[in-house]
């Protein structure tokens, strides 16, 4: 029961009936209040108009003003006014003077009290008003009373009570309400008859059903596209959708007419009129393939069961499901084509890409053709007519093809054929039958023949642009495929065309910045490694395939038969790391030549890239963008301008690391300093393999932090690999994998560096490198002790000759007689010097190497220097009788004092003659 009164509560029916009962009952509550106010009003009308009547009567009653003016005007018209408010039936009627003070009152305790508001009736005027106030709220009217003469000198008020007034109203109200409740009744007892009607034909939906039920009634017969048919237990047609009629070709007034009557064909009328129950029966209704269901209905209401028929066109799905099929696979084509299109950043090989990937799901065959300067990386002309490409791709589903291979020069020279049509156009041009391309085949008659004799039938060229500029054409070719190319398959050719040209203009563009930074790369790498005995060095540069990054290394030859092996990294790819590090090279070249420690030299060279990155940072606002004095920014001429045609904005050279060893053949010792770069290799003669502990130093230009140096001392026959991260670390392999893979390669006994080189290489090397690789292989040499002469000098000016006889000596048991007159005058000077001016212990060291090497030592840190003495001068030509006679000469300085050494060829021919025989002893006194 209470589901039943839910139900009608919420169905149309009981929706309309309780708004007919809220509009009744507004309607009715309206009326009476609409009844009450009038009544009320009626009431106070009645009150004023009594009052007013009564005064003015009492006003002129005769003897009024007479007993106005008695004596005693209280005695004279109390009892008149009594009686005569009795029998009007007012509340009070009160007799004043002009002042309002009362002569008579139905209230005798009001006698001899003011009335207010009475100024209205002094000034001659009569009025009736709603008088709220003491003693009461009443409606009263006040009268003038005039004398013969007409002059005012009285006045009568009278008046109801509105309590009196409110009470007849309310004497009203029983019959209102009665008369209220009668209407209700009747009002509410309608609707309830309207709404139980129409909850018998809406059968108790709610409005919400009722909407998606005329919803669902529209949509089925004219929005859904399967036929629907519901007949009768009497085979009459009792509704027919649209589509239901299309597939019939029903006529307009087929409802509610017998199944036999409706023009069908026989074979549909007995299926129809049948009633067996099917499922997807395939049934042929003229010239359409229809899938049948029947289904019996659910008898209701007394209504006899009837049947629903679903018709579907088979024919129409059918083409609907192959032109879908097409849609989606050739979505799946231009997805695998933004996939594998472009994947290596080479021009020929992205050409290769696109043609691989469009046979065989769209074409036959597929030619790409490029021109010369997007094959070598340069950029193509804008507009003009193109004659000629060079074939960079072919691809087939046969590989006897007719078509030219790759290499061929292509040229396009008729105007109407498909190839040169499409370039003019600048958009994809179809030849759906190449019999009938009379430009294509005027082109090249004989090639023409020979591949119409092969079978192509068809063809799409499409030019391929990025940026607005042509790159090359792309040509689709049908053979096998019977179907030739249509107006959806140009769009599609176009689209694809498209992607692929982005790739290759990119690639084209990575080629010529490759290039670039590949050839700026090595030309700032040493291309000869100098000639040094300390060290046999082989090295391997490879650039990244992604782009050259910033890695170096370099061989510098020092003083003292010493040598510097260096390997940097700069942080980046381009033009610009390779810029930097060349920058960088040449710096640690001239911070060489100052023969400074690994540590003391990676200081300067932090401090000069802090210098350099505060000097660019300071111009950077003017270095891009900036306008020139016409007013015209970088921009200038309006054409648009290639990201990597723009000149390398000066940036940070912060990330940088470095590696600087310096290993000395006479000593074995090697000593080092880092850059935040990963430590050498070190192969002990034995075979083992270490990496030695390093001092963790910072990367250069972070600053702030000193750099630490190791030294350790390296047995005859060692060998030192310094190497760039890029040789051990990549995205597939971490560092500490990469050490021990190289540590497994640089194990194997019996080879030369270059070989080891070779050997690591193909060992480490991942078939793309993400990153450069720079390897310097070095096996160390000692000198032999026959080849070095030590002596410890005394602290006296006498001890010059004995060390000068000592070390001629020397050169001629080295057979180095030829320069011995030079030696000795140098080896004089520089222990001159130290003795004078140096402080003890003073040493002296000659070493035969490929030249000879004189070195003087003291423990001194005051350095000398050259200068030109005046003709008058007794000293100060020593250091330059040294610079003129040596090859180079120097200084460096040691834990413990200074080095001041130079160096001579092994052969006296390049000597500089002296102008006269010198007197060695002589040059002893020089003062420097």
């Amino acid at each position: 029961m209470s589901a039943r009164l839910s139900r009608g509560a919420h169905s149309v029916a009981g929706q309309v009936f309780a708004l007919q009962a809220v509009i009744v009952l507004l309607l009715i509550t309206a009326a009476a209040l609409a009844l009450v106010f009038q009544a009320r009003f009626d009431s106070e009308r009645d009150a004023r108009n009594r009052s007013l009547a009564a005064a003015e009567a009492f006003a002129h009653a005769p003897g009024l003003p007479e007993a106005l003016m008695s004596h005693d005007p209280t005695a004279a018209l109390q009892p008149l006014a009594e009686a005569a408010r009795r029998a009007s039936g007012l509340d009070f009627i009160a007799v004043m003077d002009l002042r309002g003070v009362r002569y008579t009152d139905s209230r005798p305790e009001l006698i001899g009290k003011r009335a207010s508001d009475i100024s209205r009736a002094v000034a001659g005027e009569s009025f009736t008003q709603v008088f709220k106030g003491q003693p009461s709220d009443a409606v009263r009217a006040v009268v003038p009373v005039r004398n013969a003469d007409g002059e005012v000198i009285g006045l009568v008020g009278t008046g109801i009570d509105v309590e009196n007034v409110s009470h007849a109203v309310e004497g009203q109200l029983p019959l209102l309400v009665g008369a209220t409740a009668g209407g209700l009744l009747l009002g509410t007892a309608g609707a309830a008859l309207v709404s139980r009607r129409l909850l018998h034909q809406t059968r108790g939906l709610g409005a919400a059903e009722m909407t998606r039920m005329n919803e669902h009634h529209e949509a089925v017969l004219h929005a859904v596209r399967e036929g629907v048919l519901i007949i009768g237990n009497d085979q009459r047609l009792i509704l027919a959708n649209d589509e239901a009629r299309r597939l019939l070709d029903l006529p307009q007034d087929a409802e509610e007419r017998h199944v036999g009557d409706l023009g069908l064909d026989p074979r549909t009328t007995e299926l129809l009129a049948s009633g067996r129950v099917v499922t997807d029966h395939v049934h042929l209704a003229g010239d359409r393939l229809l899938a049948v269901n029947v289904r019996p209905t659910m008898a209701y209401a007394g209504r006899p069961a009837g049947r629903v028929v679903t018709l579907r066109d088979s024919t129409e799905l059918a083409s609907v499901s192959g032109r879908a099929e097409v849609a989606r696979s050739r979505l799946q084509l231009l997805y695998d084509a933004g996939v594998r299109i472009g994947t290596t950043l080479d021009v020929a090989r992205t050409a290769e890409e696109l043609s691989e990937v469009a046979v065989p799901r769209f074409a036959d065959f597929v030619t790409v053709e490029l021109l010369e300067p997007v094959l070598r990386g340069d950029e193509p002309s804008r507009g003009g007519v193109y004659t000629e490409m060079r074939r960079a791709a072919i691809t087939g589903i046969r590989s006897d093809s007719p078509l030219q291979p790759v290499g061929d020069l292509i040229r396009f020279e008729v105007p109407t054929a498909p190839m040169a049509a499409a370039l003019d156009a600048g958009h994809a041009v179809l030849a759906a039958d190449l019999n009938a391309a009379m430009g294509w085949r005027a082109q090249d008659s004989q090639g023409t023949r020979v591949a119409l004799e092969y079978g192509l039938h068809s063809l799409i060229s499409v030019p391929l642009q990025a940026r607005g500029v042509v790159l090359g054409m792309a040509n689709f070719w049908r053979a096998d495929t019977p179907e030739p190319f249509d107006g959806e398959d140009l769009s599609f050719a176009e689209e694809l065309g498209a992607r692929a040209a982005v790739s290759i203009d990119n690639a084209r563009r990575f080629t010529r910045e490759h290039a670039m930074a590949v050839t700026l790369q090595r030309s700032l790498l040493p291309r000869v490694l100098p000639d040094q005995s300390a060290v046999e060095v082989a090295y391997r540069y490879l650039p990244a395939k992604a782009g050259v990054g910033g890695d170096w290394f370099d061989v510098i030859q020092l003083p003292g038969a010493r040598v510097a092996l260096v390997v940097g990294d700069v942080v980046g790819h381009g033009v610009h790391a390779a810029a930097t590090m060349g920058r960088l090279r040449t710096a640690v070249h001239n911070f060489s030549t100052l023969d400074l420690p690994p540590d003391e030299l990676l200081g300067h060279l932090d401090e000069l890239i802090n210098r350099i990155d505060q000097d660019e940072a300071g111009g950077a606002g003017t270095a891009d963008g900036t306008a020139d004095g016409n007013g015209n920014g970088s921009g200038a001429g309006g054409d648009e301008a290639e990201p990597d045609a723009h000149a390398e904005r000066a940036s940070s050279v912060t990330g940088a690391t470095c590696l600087y060893a310096v290993y000395d053949p006479v000593s074995g010792r090697c000593r080092m300093a880092s850059a935040g770069h990963p430590g050498p290799a070190l192969i002990r003669p034995d075979g083992r393999v270490e990496f030695p502990e390093m001092p963790a130093g910072i990367p250069l230009g972070v600053g702030g932090m000193p750099f630490e140096a190791v030294e350790f001392e390296l047995p005859e026959g060692s060998r030192l690999v310094l190497f760039t991260d890029g040789l051990v670390e990549d995205r597939d392999r971490d560092f500490d994998t990469g050490l021990r893979l190289l540590a497994e390669t640089l194990s194997r006994p019996g080879r030369s560096p270059d070989q080891a080189c070779s050997d690591v290489l193909a060992t480490m090397l991942f078939p793309v490198p993400s990153d450069d690789i720079a390897l310097l292989v070095a096996d160390t040499r000692r000198l032999e002790a026959d080849r070095i002469a030590e002596w410890e000098v005394p602290v006296e000016h006498s001890a010059v000759s004995r060390v000068r006889n000592a070390g001629s000596a020397q050169l001629v048991e080295w057979g180095l007689e030829d320069i011995a007159f030079t030696a000795e005058l140098i080896l004089s000077e520089l222990v001159t010097n130290a003795i004078r001016y140096g402080s003890a212990p003073v040493g002296v060291r000659l070493i035969r190497d490929r030249s000879l090497i004189c070195e003087v030592s003291d423990a001194s840190s005051t350095s000398p220097h050259l200068r030109y003495a005046a003709t008058t001068d007794e000293g100060g030509r020593g250091l330059f009788l040294v610079a003129q006679y040596a090859e180079r000469w120097g200084t460096r300085y040691t834990d413990r004092g200074k080095v001041i050494w130079a160096e001579l060829p092994l052969t006296g021919g390049a000597e500089p003659q002296p102008p006269a025989p010198l007197d060695l002893e002589a040059l002893e006194d020089l003062a420097w």
